[in-house]
């Protein structure tokens, strides 16, 4: 009986939109996995460490033997802490052994392109990778130290303009609830103010959960206070007021969210204000996610 050409270490993450992409793990784990409220990785079997280069090329090689691929998604948590070398060798030989990949895309952490300079990307990008799914979380400085997530609203700005000069495409991701009730406008208005200097070609919105509980949170910021459904409508409403956007496609349809927007600001920008409105004054209207439909 023959085996998946690809061996993973569960459990395995991608985003809502590489659901049809094949999930190559090109690391294990995530290379900072501080961050208190992602509990996607924190599994022993899960602790960081790059997959052996030649293990991962053989992969590749067998997929190419077995499988017709359009996207390729490279997995874990930050497939970008890799050198440029050993990047662009899994990119070349992708598209030596999968001639059919259109697109291949990545979780990116803004400190991993620190040390990464903009013709570096510009290689990446030649080479193949077209996207990076960033998790800005908020654009707020006092919410990012209080969850640990080792960035500010400037090196997260900073990795966003680089990959803009590359020429890869930005998704990135903000935590709708992350600063509770005490910081909930400052991140709104400041999560709006870093999208608006970035302007990346996506947007989305996800809702902060908690599915192990949250005392690993609260070692960081012990005064939390979750918002409940309509704070969190409320928080989403001036995020949306304040952003400024010019052709960015913007989703809030993961499943942790209760309400289901879609579409690209700044032409939407009313209509999703008014469905935001109208789950905050008329919810039994509006059509809301149940909190058994909603999840990590």
């Amino acid at each position: 009986m023959s085996t998946f050409p690809i061996s993973y270490i569960e459990p395995v993450f991608r985003p809502p939109s590489e659901a049809h992409s094949l999930i190559l793990p090109v690391t294990n784990g995530c290379s900072w996995n501080r961050c208190s409220f992602c509990e996607m990785y924190v599994q022993p079997q899960k602790k960081f460490r790059a997959r052996d280069e030649e293990q991962v090329l053989e992969e590749i090689r067998r997929c190419g033997e077995r499988l017709i691929v359009q996207r390729v998604f490279l997995a874990d948590g930050d497939a970008l802490v890799l050198p440029t070398r050993r990047l662009l060798n899994i990119l070349q030989q992708i598209q030596t052994h999968l001639p059919d990949v259109e697109r291949v895309s990545s979780y990116c952490l803004p400190r991993n392109l620190r040390k990464k300079s903009v013709d570096e990307l510009k290689e990446l990008a030649d080479a193949g990778l077209k996207m990076a799914y960033v998790g800005a979380e908020s654009g707020d400085d006092e919410v990012l130290a209080r969850v640990n997530k080792g960035e500010t609203y400037e090196s997260t700005l900073s990795a966003l303009d680089k990959l803009q000069q590359a020429g890869i495409t930005r998704s990135v991701m903000i935590l709708n609830g992350l600063g509770g009730k005490t910081f909930s406008e400052q991140h709104a208005l400041n999560s709006a103010r870093l999208m608006n200097q970035a302007q990346p070609e996506y947007l989305s919105t996800l809702v902060v959960t908690f599915p192990g509980g949250e005392s690993r949170f609260r070692e960081g910021f012990a005064d939390f206070e979750p918002l409940d459904r309509q704070a969190l409508f409320a928080e989403l409403q001036t995020l949306l007021h304040s952003l400024e956007l010019r052709d960015t496609v913007f989703r809030s349809d993961h499943a942790s969210n209760y309400l289901v927007l879609k579409g690209t600001l700044g032409r939407d920008k009313q209509a999703l204000l008014a469905q935001v409105r109208q789950a905050i004054e008329d919810p039994g209207r509006a059509s809301l996610r149940q909190e058994w439909q909603r999840g990590l």
